[in-house]
């Protein structure tokens, strides 16, 4: 076994969740996906492709229909984008996973601002890359970039800049005047950023194009700039495993020999619900984050009743990021929320070592009424206490 791979840490939130599984009385909201069921629509364009019986591999890049679809929906969102710059990807882990391959050789430099999901810290350790990090900072719950010291941190010598916003788990967004200064550096060192927006379509501050502010707004074609992006979150296609890449178009043919090497290709009846996905967005998109926002607002509310909870309301995501007072081993205490309280969240150190003590809740509930009895659950252990 590598030492690389032999090293990697196992996912704290997986080790919360296997103390939970299976127990019916578990209230869980430690994984990052909506308990709603894609909507029957896109379900019904992958039984209609199989019926047509489309069980043969696509093209390496994705079919034609759907990076069309998603160039469409890009330009609509942030200026042309063209399908030449589209790679379709077996779900977001993987495009990201791709982006690395392309870019990261063994002892290259990478910066990752954390608190972050883990792959984003682990795939550069798997590829041999030197990972560097710097970590937000939380100033009475809300989360915030300190622009300066990520500044003097990017060099010549950083190959990439990788940044996850809206931002799993703090909801923390870039502002727009932070990603023109952030794209203007890189420029000037040569670094390459990799842009994980796959909660783009979960923000709920007022904005033009109703997403986050995004790097494809202000960058050229030809820039150093890779972006992720997932059907998982806005379209409630978590299991789909579908999602894409925007890149330089040089870049593209070999993207699509990276793919034929990992995946081969998308299946093609989940590319053909992503199709429909897409066409319909307005049926869907709208209606989830409308949705999500009454969910964050209604746990936050709840949680923000706790005595001394640390905890800021978030911009954008599907999380809530909070600190009680006094619970410091954030792992122990989400095993006892477990074992004690039937109440199922994630530590805070499973995304960054700054991040102890704190706890992660997915508040994408189709019932509002679970998050108000979870938080019932977490006072009634707390009072215990």
């Amino acid at each position: 076994m590598r030492q690389a791979i032999s090293q990697l840490q196992a996912s704290k939130i997986r080790e919360v969740a296997n103390a939970g599984l299976g127990r019916s009385d578990v209230l869980a909201f430690w994984f990052g996906e909506s308990d709603e069921v894609t909507p029957d629509f896109i379900r019904q364009a992958a039984i209609d492709s199989l019926q047509q019986g489309e069980t043969f591999y696509a093209h390496n890049l994705g079919l034609p229909e759907l990076r069309d679809a998603i160039a469409q929906t890009m330009t609509q969102r942030h200026g042309a984008v063209t399908p030449e710059r589209i790679a379709v990807t077996s779900g977001g882990v993987s495009g990201l996973m791709l982006a690395l391959q392309a870019l990261v050789n063994p002892g290259d430099q990478v910066l990752v601002v954390t608190p972050v999901w883990p792959n984003l810290t682990a795939q550069p350790l798997i590829l041999g890359a030197q990972l560097q990090t710097l970590a937000l900072q939380a100033v009475n719950g809300r989360w915030t970039l300190p622009l300066q010291d990520l500044l003097k941190r990017i060099t010549s010598a950083t190959k990439l800049l990788v940044l996850n916003s809206p931002n799993n788990p703090t909801g923390w967004t870039l502002s727009r005047e932070e990603q023109l200064t952030l794209l203007a550096h890189c420029r000037q060192t040569g670094t390459w950023i990799l842009a994980d927006e796959v909660y783009e379509n979960l923000y709920y501050l007022p904005t033009h194009h109703a997403c986050a502010p995004s790097f494809l707004d202000i960058c050229t074609p030809e820039d150093r700039l890779v972006v992720a992006h997932s059907f998982s979150k806005s379209f409630l296609m978590t299991g789909w495993r579908l999602g894409w890449l925007v890149m330089p178009e040089a870049m593209t043919a070999h993207m699509g020999k990276l793919i034929e090497f990992n995946t081969s290709c998308a299946s093609t009846f989940v590319q053909r619900a992503g199709v429909v996905a897409l066409q319909r967005a307005a049926e869907v998109t709208p209606r989830v984050v409308a949705h999500l926002k009454a969910c964050r607002d209604t746990l936050v509310g709840e949680l923000q009743q706790l005595p001394g909870v640390e905890l800021a309301t978030p911009d954008g995501g599907m999380y809530a990021f909070f600190r009680l007072p006094g619970h410091t081993d954030d792992l122990q205490t989400a095993k006892r929320l477990v074992a004690e309280a039937g109440l199922g969240l994630a530590p805070g150190s499973a995304f960054a070592p700054e991040a102890q003590g704190w706890l992660r809740w997915c508040f994408a509930s189709k019932d509002l009424s679970r998050l108000t009895l979870g938080a019932e659950r977490l006072r009634g252990w707390l009072a215990k206490l």
